[in-house]
């Protein structure tokens, strides 16, 4: 890259520990940081904490614009609108969205501080990288201070059909703005149908192979499927240390013949109730299994002050404890669920010690925990079961692939992990594991960033 790259997320990449500031995980971050850092270019976002201001700073290469957010900017902006309207419409009304004038107005009103931020810190050349459901608006502000500024965005989450959208009060207001961006970047070609076929239906837009136009200006929808540092996860998976703790793990959990393993952010979306039910209904079908397997969930904390996410977390708990009480015995529970975030050494050991991921969203732009086990996979062995509407599944189509509403469809197909012959899952996970390797996030960031994308067509 020539051009010097700004992005602009909800979020700075880097975090205060102890009073010193490090870099965030995370995919995203360990991407771009080194484009960024070449071309000593700039992220905006906020710092994560209400009423705080902090100056612009330099971390790692990287100048760092924090935008100061009050109190009730988050509850509005953040906890409000981007996560109780956008995250629950977007990923198919699985909770029934909020629809509040006060939030819209608040998060309109941040997205133009942040279209601000960046108009300050731009050069006629830059190009401005713009993130997720938090900023959909900033393209059509940002546009406003600097028309001809080269201007990208990209949803980490699903766009949802035409029909779920449409039920927006704002929806051709938040198209408009999108259609600011001069290439909007989503996971799949079905997302990015999904937007053509909005803006085609609520704005005056026009869609031809060269991208959709509006007012004059023509913006390139691409399908570009976000990826994991895969390098670093076969590097931790290789580690000796990794094996010993795999070792333990198992001796841990009463050293069962098979572990089934689930890792989310405990959301709605996840479907790990779903999950725990399948495994149930296996456990009914075949009860020899009850002692000779175990279901480990890592659920991590996530948006905690929202009432769905805690009756989310209180209803998984509740269904693990049922079903330890009514399938295990005195000396062994079928279900180990745990509460916490770990780091990625832990993480890619529990990654190897699990002989069946489980990954069974509803709704999931790419859900990068299914690639992340594969890469984990170093000898070419384990069986993931994949819901068919994370984005993930159009790329890991030698998983086994379910349909997340159907409970005993899933218990089958648990089943169906257990029985399947050494040669099989070698093979399969082999052919994901190339496709993780040849499609990583560094090419899925020099790809966004550079010419070689795919524009969907109508």
């Amino acid at each position: 890259m020539t051009k010097r790259i700004i992005v602009a997320a909800n979020r700075l990449p880097v975090r205060q520990v102890e009073g010193e500031w490090e870099r965030s995980p995370g995919g995203l971050v360990s991407a771009l940081h080194p484009i960024l850092e070449q071309n000593r270019g700039v992220w905006v976002g906020w710092s994560g904490t209400a009423d705080e201001h902090i100056e612009p700073f330099e971390h790692d290469g990287i100048d760092l614009i924090p935008l100061s957010l009050g109190w009730q900017e988050v509850d509005d902006y953040y906890l409000g609108f981007s996560n109780e309207t956008v995250w629950p419409l977007f990923h198919g009304a699985i909770r029934t969205p909020a629809y509040h004038r006060h939030w819209w107005r608040t998060y309109q009103a941040v997205n133009k501080r942040f279209a601000e931020a960046i108009a300050e810190a731009t050069s006629g050349d830059d190009l401005v990288w713009i993130q997720d459901y938090q900023l959909l608006m900033v393209p059509k502000y940002l546009k406003e201070h600097a028309p001809n500024l080269d201007v990208r965005f990209f949803l980490h989450i699903p766009f949802p059909p035409v029909e779920l959208y449409a039920r927006l009060p704002w929806r051709t207001e938040v198209l408009e703005a999108l259609l600011g961006a001069d290439v909007l970047g989503f996971q799949t070609e079905r997302g990015a149908g999904n937007f053509i076929s909005a803006a085609t239906t609520f704005t005056e837009a026009t869609a031809s192979d060269q991208g959709v136009t509006l007012s004059g200006h023509t913006t390139r929808v691409v399908a570009s499927p976000i990826s994991i540092d895969t390098a670093e996860f076969e590097r931790v998976a290789s580690l000796e240390e990794t094996s010993q703790k795999v070792l333990s793990i198992r001796a841990d959990l009463g050293n069962p013949e098979v572990i089934f393993l689930g890792a989310d952010r405990l959301d709605y979306t996840k479907g790990i109730d779903v999950r725990f039910r399948a495994y149930e209904a296996m456990l009914e079908r075949h009860p020899d299994l009850a002692s000779r397997t175990k279901f480990v969930q890592i659920g991590v904390p996530s948006r905690s002050t929202i009432k769905d996410y805690v009756e989310v977390r209180e209803e998984i708990e509740q269904i693990a404890g049922r079903i330890n009480s009514t399938q295990g015995s005195r000396h062994y529970t079928p279900i180990h669920y745990m509460y916490e975030s770990l780091d990625i050494e832990d993480l890619v050991a529990y990654y190897r010690a699990a002989d069946v991921m489980v990954v069974t969203p509803f709704a999931d732009g790419m859900n990068l925990v299914a690639k992340e086990y594969v890469a984990s996979r170093v000898e070419d062995d384990g069986v993931l079961l994949l819901s068919e509407f994370a984005g993930a599944a159009q790329e890991l189509d030698e998983a086994i692939l379910l349909n997340p509403f159907h409970v005993d469809g899933i218990a089958t197909k648990m089943y169906q992990a257990i029985q399947m012959e050494s040669g099989e899952r070698q093979g399969r996970m082999k052919a994901m594991r190339q496709i993780v390797r040849d499609h990583d996030v560094h090419r899925w960031a020099r790809s966004a960033l550079g010419s070689d994308l795919d524009v969907v067509t109508v």
